[in-house]
């Protein structure tokens, strides 16, 4: 029987009614949990992922996308995602992205280095990367702008933005060009590293920027003066022989030193990149001090070999000035009134050398200038046997022929010369000679003749006196005389001996001079008597009576 539209109708909504009202199935829960899971997890992700940024550097060497890691103070920070080439293909192009702890480290001073195997002066590092692979070392800034773009750099940086020092610059020539990383010593003591190496194609200089730890920043001041070292320092000039060691560090690669020169005080300490000039050597840098000079040239009739640039001028033993350079200005014309060439040398007159503070170059000029007038000459001497070196020898000549008239040479005031001391004995061997060619030989010859003739009858005479002396020796009598001489000596010597002081013939005499002095003591007062009157001798005193006469005694009768 079939439904009527009515009854359709209302069954229809009735199904429908039923199907509102079903509940939902639990079959459904899983997947809309994992669902809201994994857009959880995707949003979670996004939201803690940190920084994409841009890395550039000369070569991916060592670097890999997907495996090298950003590290700083060994922990990791970051990754990177992809390496290729710029556009002009100069350079390699590396993303990395970072993570959210590391956005804050991400300012302008932050700087990244590869981290790899090296050898170097300090010797092995990174060993730790020959397994592993290299990594890029992140080193924090100071800075408070962010930034996402750096420049990788091959090797790790000197010193960390916030160390406490001093940075400054140096210009040198190309000559004294240096590496990163070489050592800044003082007095042999490392102080500091040279941090970035450039050159000027312009001006064809180098320029440096160094960094010097503190304490050591506050050794730097005004009068400060730089310059490199090779660790060993071996010169021969006028001086002698000096040899100068560095450290051990400078011998290897060499580096840089430097100094306050003992002419200067200390000076002022000097704010953050100043610029100082780097020297070859120290005593090109001693001479960069002595900025304030005179300049003249020497015009040497004789031979330069073994004159240098930098070659001492002195006075009387006393350095006052530097040779500039030999020669200079050969091709100049030479002044009227010289027949022979001479070459130029020019030579500077450092009055600070001698102390002088307040320092006015017109009134040491006007002063050389009556120096001149009174005999001042130049001329050149050997500084050392051993080298050949020669230096400039300023002295007054108190035997100069000629008056002294101002000379100028390519705009050069000309200071007088005279013959150095090889000119000087060259000279003197030729007046000698001259005089022993002025000399009369035959005159001389036939003295020296007749003083032959004479000196030969003398031999003869000697010869003769020789003769007889042989013959005396030989007779029989001369050749006994010792044995002679002998017998005396030996009866001499019994005779002597009988005289000591225990003989009986010693005692003898002894008692006879003792009986002498006896006698002559017995006869003092005689003598005095005989001597006060004369008379006595004859007659008695005269104070006393006449004797009176007696008859002779019977016993007196035959």
């Amino acid at each position: 029987m079939n439904d009527t539209p009515r009854e359709t109708e209302r069954d229809d909504e009735h199904r429908a009614r039923a199907t509102r009202q079903a509940p939902l199935s639990p079959i459904w829960i899983v997947p809309i949990v994992a669902l809201l899971i994994g857009a959880w997890l995707v949003y979670d992700n996004y939201a803690s992922r940190g920084p994409l940024i841009t890395l550039t550097m000369d070569s991916a060497d060592g670097i890999e996308a997907g495996n090298t890691l950003i590290k700083t103070r060994n922990v990791e920070v970051g990754q990177v995602e992809s390496v290729s080439l710029s556009e002009d293909q100069s350079e390699v192009v590396i993303k990395a992205r970072m993570k959210a702890q590391a956005a804050s480290m991400l300012v302008e001073d932050s700087r990244f280095w590869v981290v790899k195997p090296r050898i170097g002066r300090e010797g092995i590092s990174g060993l730790n990367t020959v397994l592993s692979g290299a990594y890029l070392q992140l080193e924090p800034g100071q800075g408070n702008e962010e930034a996402r773009t750096f420049e990788v750099s091959d090797q790790p940086p000197v010193a960390p933005p916030g160390a406490e020092g001093l940075r400054i610059n140096l210009v040198s020539q190309v000559g004294n060009a240096l590496s990163v990383g070489d050592p800044i010593t003082f007095q042999g003591f490392a102080v500091g590293r040279v941090e970035q190496a450039d050159f000027d194609v312009d001006t064809r200089q180098m320029h440096h920027r160094i960094f010097i730890e503190s304490p050591y920043h506050q050794l730097i001041t005004r009068n400060t003066r730089f310059w490199s070292t090779s660790g060993i320092d071996l010169r021969l000039d006028s001086q002698g022989v000096r040899v100068q060691v560095e450290s051990v560090e400078a011998l290897l690669g060499g580096g840089i030193t430097f100094g306050v020169p003992e002419d200067l005080p200390r000076g002022a300490t000097v704010d953050p990149d100043t610029t100082f000039t780097l020297y070859a050597n120290e005593e090109d840098a001693r001479q960069g001090t002595f900025d304030r000079y005179l300049e003249y040239v020497l015009l040497i009739e004789n031979t330069v070999r073994g004159l240098s640039k930098g070659a001492p001028v002195e006075f009387r033993g006393v350095r006052i000035g530097t040779v500039a350079s030999v020669p200079w200005n050969f091709t100049a014309p030479q002044p009227d009134g010289r027949d022979r060439l001479a070459i130029p040398v020019l030579i500077r007159i450092e009055p600070q050398r001698l102390g002088v503070d307040e320092l006015d170059l017109d009134a040491w000029r006007e002063r050389f200038d009556r120096l001149f007038v009174r005999g001042l000459r130049a001329s050149l001497k050997s500084g050392s046997l051993l080298t050949g070196a020669l230096f400039v020898d300023l002295t007054f000549d108190a035997q100069r022929d000629d008056e002294y008239e101002a000379e100028t040479f390519a705009g050069h005031k000309v200071f007088p010369t005279t013959s150095t001391g090889l000119a000087q004995i060259q000279s003197q061997v030729t007046a000698l000679l001259d005089k022993l060619n002025a000399l009369e030989v035959a005159p001389i010859l036939s003295g020296l003749d007749d003083n032959l003739a004479t000196s030969k009858a003398m031999l003869e005479e000697v010869r003769k006196l020789t003769a007889s002396m042989q013959s005396l020796l030989d007779d029989p009598g001369t050749r006994e005389l010792p044995g002679n001489l002998n017998d005396t000596l030996k009866t001499l010597q019994g005779t002597l001996e009988g005289l000591s002081a225990d003989s009986p013939a010693y005692r003898e005499l002894t008692d006879t001079l003792d009986q002498v002095e006896r006698l002559m003591r017995d006869l003092q007062p005689a003598a005095r008597k005989i001597s006060d009157d004369p008379r006595a001798l004859l007659f008695d005193s005269v104070d006393t009576e006449d004797p009176t006469p007696r008859a002779p005694d019977s016993r007196s009768q035959p």
